[in-house]
Parts: structure tokens; C-alpha cells; sequence
């Protein structure tokens, strides 16, 4: 399964996500951001490769209705209701999205 993490900057929580992922035998992970200032920005390409994509709060989520609502009429977005409390690789946040996200995508950690 393809499924990419998106946050606002792609600075802390997102590219968090997909470290924490990224070796899972039954997934292929990528991470970016929907500010225009994000260090990987969302693009279309990304969210077509995606089979689910998981986004930190609803706002990001409202966003990429509001900017790609085609490209997403057929994909599965999941709100982690994860606020922007964290930095990189932040112990807690760790074990946040390991919890999250596996419930989320019904995978074993």
C-alpha cells in the first residue's frame, strides 16, 4: 500500500510519519506538506500514487478537498487528529503515529 503523510511544512510531523513507517514490509511511504513554503509540497503526482493518504489535522485535509477535490474523489483520507506539538523524531510523537496509524490502516506494528 502507498500511503503518504502529509502535514503544513513537512518539516516535523509528516516526514516523522514516514521514518517511523518506511520499513513496514507492506508499505511504501512518502511525506509532504501543503503550504507553499512546505519543504515538499503536495503535488498531484504524489496524491495519485497514494492509495491512502494520512493527514494531521482536519485542516489539511480541508485544504487538499478544497485544491485537488478530483484527484481525491476515489481516495481514502485519514484525519490522525495529530496537533503541532512535536519535532522531529519526538519520543511521543513516535509512538502517537506507531499507535495512529496502525489502527488507522489496520496494519501490526
Amino acid at each position: 500500500m502507498n500511503v503518504l503523510f502529509i502535514c503544513s511544512r513537512n518539516q516535523w510531523r509528516s516526514p516523522t510519519a514516514e521514518q517511523v513507517w518506511r520499513y513496514h514490509p507492506d508499505l511504501s511511504v512518502k511525506s509532504a506538506g501543503t503550504s507553499r513554503n512546505a519543504r515538499k509540497p503536495v503535488t498531484p503526482a504524489l496524491l495519485q500514487w497514494a492509495d491512502a493518504i494520512c493527514v494531521m489535522e482536519q485542516k489539511h485535509k480541508n485544504r487538499l478537498v478544497a485544491e485537488y477535490h478530483r484527484l481525491l474523489e476515489h481516495k481514502t483520507i485519514h484525519v490522525l487528529d495529530i496537533a503541532d506539538d512535536y519535532q522531529y523524531m519526538d519520543p511521543q510523537l513516535v509512538e502517537l503515529l506507531k499507535d495512529v496509524v496502525a489502527h488507522r490502516l489496520g496494519l501490526a506494528i
